[in-house]
């Protein structure tokens, strides 16, 4: 059986990805940082420790494959060192013990957060590329220099595929996702209004199926888009309103209010000591339709596109599982103790 290193195993893509590889009959070793709930009961080899470890590259040895999912998510501006550390810093360090390790091929996962938006608004593909001033924050600009870091490994010789996945939805997003706060802040009734964006939704699962057909398929140095269907975001509170029963949102507020109500809250209040709620690069980035075409990765590596009403409907039953639908502004934080009790 052909054995997969994995990082950023717990989170909600990689803990998808793992259950996918045993599915398939791979032997996985996972790299993960303190507990791994997520992972619970599954025939997996911890490995415990960060991107930076001393060992990365003895724990690499006799791998198959690399998937790189792990990344450091936030849109606060006081994160900015983190993610870049993360997410820059951190796949430098990962590419290059996988080198050393002599792995047969690594799955970079990256994000069309990279790739960025077309002015026009029309869906962006692989041959598209936002100038990196464009990018909206500082993640943004991390995924793209991590693909730059992808890129120098492959100058020196290493097997690199580069998977780029739109917005997942499904189960397992414990953390949760922007786009997973959004069904959870729907389902408890938190979403008075809404603002004229959008979204390439993808089930998770299919985004874990991508990186296996991208290992046995993908070109060396190209990229795939993984995603599925373009929503706006009142076309996707709407399907959250026809699964869950609860109304939908009718009243839509300009752009320049929740980006007013950030840069507030984030660049006066919060050096004040008033905790912000609303990162002003998340209402920066509600501007843009962030719409994507995903025909290459359906072409060349058969790329599954399971209904995103589906995805949608499981990421429901997940969040009312795990106890994310509650009274109060704490839910996610309560969710999360809740999957960590069931270990």
């Amino acid at each position: 059986m052909p054995n997969a290193f994995v990082t950023g195993a717990s989170g909600f893509v990689g803990a998808n990805l793992v259950r996918t590889l045993l599915a398939h009959g791979w032997t996985v070793r996972a790299l993960v940082r303190g507990d791994a709930p997520s992972l619970a009961g599954l025939d997996v080899d911890i490995v415990r420790g960060d991107l930076f470890a001393p060992d990365l590259v003895d724990a690499m040895r006799g791998a198959a494959a690399v998937f790189h999912v792990a990344a450091t998510y936030s849109l606060w501006r006081r994160d900015r060192d983190a993610v870049l550390r993360a997410n820059v810093d951190g796949t430098r360090s990962v590419l290059d013990a996988a080198l050393r390790a002599g792995v047969r091929r690594v799955v970079h996962t990256s994000s069309v957060a990279a790739i960025g938006v077309r002015d026009d608004g029309a869906p962006a593909d692989e041959t598209y590329q936002s100038a990196v001033t464009k990018l909206v924050g500082t993640y943004k600009r991390s995924k793209y220099l991590a693909e730059q870091e992808a890129r120098r490994a492959i100058e020196r010789g290493l097997d690199v595929v580069i998977v780029n996945p739109t917005t997942p939805v499904g189960p397992w997003d414990a953390k949760p996702t922007p786009t997973g706060d959004i069904i959870v802040r729907f389902m408890n009734g938190a979403m008075p209004a809404y603002v004229d964006t959008g979204l390439n939704l993808i089930d998770v699962r299919d985004v874990a199926e991508g990186h296996v057909l991208a290992y046995e398929r993908g070109v060396r140095g190209e990229r795939y888009i993984l995603g599925h269907e373009n929503l706006t975001l009142r076309a996707l509170l709407e399907r959250l309103a026809a699964l869950t029963g609860k109304p939908a949102p009718r009243v839509r507020v300009p752009h320049a209010i929740p980006v007013a109500y950030a840069g507030l809250r984030e660049l006066v209040l919060a050096p004040l000591g008033v905790p912000p709620d609303v990162a002003l690069d998340a209402a920066r980035m509600a501007r843009q339709r962030m719409f994507y075409a995903a025909e290459k990765a359906v072409r060349e590596l058969g790329l599954p596109q399971s209904p995103v009403t589906g995805a949608l409907s499981d990421a429901i039953t997940w969040f009312r599982d795990h106890g994310y639908v509650t009274r109060g502004p704490h839910h996610a934080e309560d969710g999360w103790r809740s999957l960590s009790s069931r270990r």
